[in-house]
């Protein structure tokens, strides 16, 4: 939905996550193999992809000040389920956090969050204050307050919307 360029660093999974439901269309992609394929999926990790998806989304729609669209499992209550570990770089010495466990979705949502929240950007992803889309967008705009991932499209359907009730 928007044109607005991908997130920073490991928040670009978190936004490509949130944004594999499609709420206007109901379409969503994690119905795919294609789609499953980018997030290393089996068809068989479907609902808790699809439990973590809403809760990032929550998560997101508070960065904006705005409600949850419905109730979802707690984001920290599925973060805990994904320990990180302090890795350190023997070469220079360099540290970071790291999932303990490479490989599931879980593991790298934690370590990208872990990691905005290192280069404080994390409260810069956001989602769409529009009930009928929601999709995750990083806010650039100077001051943070970014409302719609598309102003051409979200952002004019509210500014009409408002233009009419008048």
């Amino acid at each position: 939905m928007s044109e607005r360029s991908p997130a920073p660093g490991g928040l670009e999974l978190v936004q490509s996550l949130v944004n594999t439901l499609d709420i206007e269309s109901a379409a969503d992609s994690l119905d795919t193999a294609e789609g499953r394929a980018r997030f290393g999926l089996a068809e068989a990790d479907i609902p808790a992809a699809r439990e973590l998806r809403e809760s990032l989304r929550v998560a997101l729609l508070a960065h904006a000040g705005h409600p949850p669209h419905r109730a979802v499992t707690p984001l920290g209550d599925l973060l805990r389920a994904s320990p990180l570990v302090v890795a350190v770089d023997a070469a220079d010495g360099s540290a970071t956090l790291a999932p303990a466990q490479e490989g599931p979705l879980l593991s790298r949502v934690a370590a990208a969050i872990a990691h905005a929240l290192v280069e404080d950007t994390w409260t810069r992803l956001k989602a769409c204050e529009a009930v009928d889309c929601h999709w995750a967008y990083y806010d650039r705009s100077p001051a943070g307050r970014g409302r719609w991932c598309s102003m051409q499209v979200c952002g004019a359907r509210a500014k009409m919307r408002r233009y009419r009730a008048k």
